[in-house]
């Protein structure tokens, strides 16, 4: 209690200067006497009511589901625990009969009666085991259950009734010698219209009413939206989470495990802990092949390894304007580029024949989103404030084929296992039919991706994307299945969306022979992933989880991440013995250096998770203890530096949270901005821009000695570092053009008027000194470029090694002066070497030569 009261808080009486203190947390009443200056004589006290009881004992089951083979015997625990493992005090007595369930008494198991005393005294967490023994059945059967009927006297009884199940056995679909086709047939012909349309429902986590639901209405899948994890949030947390809600599949007849589902975009980056990679973006910057599979497959195995099977990525959208709040989830705006980079679908899934996907290093992926949502028109959205995001895709009929669509049918040469549909609209010019939401899109589903395309995974819809179609909910679930939708993300309204669609299936407006098709697509999935023989999480490799080998694919990624803009008077690499001044609001903070999709869903700056921020990877990689100085506004002493390092850019955001005109703009923040001012007037300096877009730097470039684009590397900040101090070279190149102005917007490589800050494509080095000589050595080039692609070269590391000592030649030509006439043909050049055409990349190199 405080020495003097607060006025403010604290009611004063007058007349004898008595305070009345309501002490509500312990239900006390106090008069408190006046004492001497600046104390209180405490005299009496008068306390009101009674204290609450102590908290009763309860009696607890150490699970609720006991499956179990036929013949073998199910033990259950049960406990009494008390609050704060004290002894209980009074006797426990627990009643218990085998009574309901769909088994047989006598003929599939032993009924059991009895009771138990648990003593006063009885210390809590002793534990009274009940045997229940079952028959050995003499011929295939499902699955069949046995209710134990608890009442306790004494105590408070377990919320449910803990039931055994005897699991399914002998029948067709459990054989794994089967081919998957035969092994679907059997299981969809058995099945019932309410186990179908559980099959093609998810629901998120956190909306289960009860985890009975499971069960009682046949889910087929639960999911964790951005954010939605157990507590405490760890690896090992999550394994156990997956695991108690599988099994709660067991009740059912046949047995159908969960597939669940997560957003794992870069990295398992839902686990507090886990491996973060670097954005999309970054991936595309760093036109690595390997480096893309590479992190597909640690984040795989981080996943599979909290036993969580699928995974909600890669997006292999084309972002065509960065004031989207999803571009950043893009490899890139060129199609070809987002071709190359899908390797992580490999990293993810193995071998397109999906023969791998049963390894507990492998995950389902999940190709998004279809088609055209990186092409939504500035304005068209009409979701809450977005101004980007879920709007309208307005292109003709080729530019669909050639940007939009070109990235799903690479997915689809790659096995993807899933596709998930875009919230936004397609307005095919000249076709009459206007906008079209994805998600009723027939034409688009089943037309190309099913039937054309050849997809033979599922299509799950985006959150809560159907709500979004005209119509009412009835309609709404009409129009997406029986437009190719084979499972829907609810997220809540499981039990309408389960009850609706057999509605609509009865009255003949969804056909049963698509329903069968939806649910025999999950079903093989869900076959090929091996979950009916290991539904439950395999945790070998759960202490691999953000483990220093994972970490340094990351690291590397993040390295190849980092494109270097411009390098005047060769300030990057530093030399490790440097004094160096650091500044700028990205500097010291993971959490914005890893973006959106961290922990949470629209992420947050500060320590979000475990890793290296940008500043921690510098002060190791310095050889001298100390000569390192972080100030992040820049109001330290500036003098006495060798060079400068600002960081700066970006605060986390997802989706259209983070549309340009939706709270966000391109511009720096002031802060920043002073930074940027403060530093680069003071000494040499290298800015780097920490985020998910290109940021309007035009008015302070003449100022800055080294720009680099740095988007969001993630959890490694160390491999920031590693190109900063000369560790790695830099060799990333913009995956996206770079704008002058927000008016240029939107702006991508291949249009007419082209006349960037840095076009598509742009990227210095400090691998080497760039190749010397001028035409003659394009020349050579070119020669060599055309042997090369006649010996089919055009997609290999040779191929793309002779066209980069063109483009290392020509950027040196250029030296920072862009032009429309350069800048124009250096950009296409990049996009003719993504599609293996050498000869026209190294021939559109020379034009911007002789332009520069």
């Amino acid at each position: 209690m405080p020495r003097t009261p607060n006025p403010r808080s604290r009611p004063r009486r007058s007349g004898a200067g008595l305070v009345t203190a309501a002490l509500a947390a312990a239900a006390v009443l106090a008069t408190l006497p006046t004492g001497g200056p600046g104390a209180f004589a405490l005299d009496a006290v008068e306390s009101y009511g009674k204290a609450a009881p102590a908290p009763a004992p309860r009696v607890v089951t150490d699970t609720v589901v006991h499956p179990v083979r036929n013949g073998d015997s199910a033990e259950i625990g049960l406990s009494v625990a008390t609050t704060g493992s004290v002894p209980t005090e009074e006797p426990v007595t627990v009643t218990y009969a085998t009574r309901g369930g769909t088994a047989g008494a006598g003929e599939d198991y032993t009924p059991v009666t009895g009771s138990h005393t648990f003593p006063a005294g009885t210390a809590s967490g002793t534990t009274h085991r009940v045997t229940v023994p079952t028959a050995e059945a003499s011929k295939p059967a499902e699955a069949k259950t046995v209710l134990l009927e608890v009442t306790v006297a004494g105590a408070k009884a377990p919320p449910e009734n803990p039931q055994v199940v005897i699991d399914a056995h002998g029948l067709p679909y459990q054989n794994p010698e089967l081919p998957v086709r035969e092994r679907v047939a059997d299981l969809l012909g058995r099945m019932s219209p309410a186990e179908k349309a559980g099959q093609m429902t998810q629901a998120e986590r956190g909306a289960l009413r009860a985890p009975g639901d499971i069960a009682a209405y046949h889910l087929g899948s639960l999911l964790s939206g951005g954010g939605s994890a157990p507590t405490p949030n760890t690896a090992a947390a999550w394994a156990r989470m997956t695991d108690a809600y599988q099994l709660r599949t067991r009740v059912t007849r046949f047995q159908i495990p969960l597939i669940y589902g997560v957003d794992a975009v870069h990295g398992h980056n839902n686990v507090v802990g886990a491996t973060i990679m670097p954005h999309n973006i970054g991936i595309g910057a760093g036109r690595d092949p390997k480096s893309a599979e590479r992190t597909g497959a640690i984040t795989a195995k981080e996943v599979r390894a909290t036993g969580v099977p699928w995974n909600f990525a890669p997006c292999v959208c084309v972002t065509r304007d960065e004031r989207w709040g999803r571009s950043y989830e893009a490899f890139g705006e060129d199609p070809a580029l987002v071709e190359a980079m899908q390797t992580v679908i490999q990293g993810m899934q193995g071998s397109p024949s999906g023969k791998d996907l049963h390894r507990n290093d492998k995950v389902l992926g999940s190709a998004k989103h279809f088609v055209g949502d990186g092409g939504t028109a500035y304005g068209s959205s009409t979701t809450g404030a977005y101004t980007v995001d879920q709007g309208v895709t307005e292109v003709t009929r080729e530019e669909l084929e050639a940007v939009h669509l070109s990235p799903f049918e690479e997915s689809v040469k790659r096995g993807v296992g899933t596709v998930m549909p875009s919230y936004s609209s397609l307005d095919v010019l000249g076709d009459g039919r206007g906008p079209v939401k994805m998600h009723a899109n027939a034409e688009m589903i089943n037309g190309v991706l099913k039937d054309r395309m050849g997809f033979e995974g599922f299509v799950i819809s985006d959150w809560q994307a159907i709500d979004q179609i005209p119509g009412d909910h009835a309609s709404d679930v009409a129009t997406s299945v029986n437009a190719g939708l084979d499972m829907i993300m609810v997220p809540t309204a499981y039990q309408d969306f389960t009850r609706t669609l057999r509605e609509q299936v009865a009255a003949g407006r969804v056909p049963e022979a698509r329903i069968d098709d939806a649910v025999a697509r999950i079903l093989t999935q869900k076959f090929r992933l091996g979950l009916f023989e290991k539904p439950y999480a395999d945790t070998a490799h759960l202490e691999k989880v953000g483990s220093a080998e994972h970490r340094a694919v990351a690291r590397e990624a993040a390295a190849k991440s980092q494109v270097l803009l411009k390098n005047e008077g060769a300030v990057l690499p530093i030399e490790p013995n440097q004094k160096v001044y650091v500044a700028g609001s990205n500097a010291h903070d993971i959490g914005s250096q890893a973006g959106g999709w961290t922990v949470s869903w629209q992420g947050s700056a500060g320590k979000t998770t475990t890793g290296t921020t940008i500043l921690e990877g510098m002060r190791r990689a310095a050889r001298t203890p100390g000569s390192v100085t972080f100030s992040q506004d820049a109001s330290a002493v500036t003098d006495g530096h060798d060079v400068g390092v600002v960081v700066v850019g970006e605060t986390p955001y997802a989706e259209g949270a983070g549309d340009v005109g939706n709270g966000h703009d391109l511009e720096l923040t002031a802060a920043d901005q002073a930074a940027v001012d403060t530093v680069c007037a003071a000494m040499k300096c290298a800015v780097l821009i920490v985020s998910g877009r290109p940021q309007l730097i035009g008015d302070r470039l003449g100022k800055i000695d080294a720009l680099v684009a740095s988007w969001l590397p993630g959890s490694e900040g160390d491999g920031v570092a590693d190109v900063l101090y000369g560790r790695r070279a830099f060799t990333g190149q913009l995956p996206v053009t770079w704008p002058k102005t927000e008016a240029q917007l939107p702006v991508n490589v291949g249009d007419a008027a082209y006349d960037p800050q840095f076009p598509y494509g742009w990227g210095l080095t400090t691998l080497k000194e760039p190749p010397a000589g001028g035409e003659p050595a394009l020349a050579v080039l070119a020669a060599a470029a055309h042997d090369a692609e006649e010996a089919n070269l055009g997609k290999t590391p040779a191929g793309k090694a002779i066209v980069d000592r063109a483009r290392l030649l020509v950027q040196r030509k250029i030296d920072g002066r862009f032009t429309q006439e350069v800048s124009k043909p250096f950009a296409e050049a990049d996009h003719l070497l993504l599609t293996g055409d050498l000869t026209g990349a190294v021939d559109r190199l020379r034009t911007a030569y002789r332009a520069a």
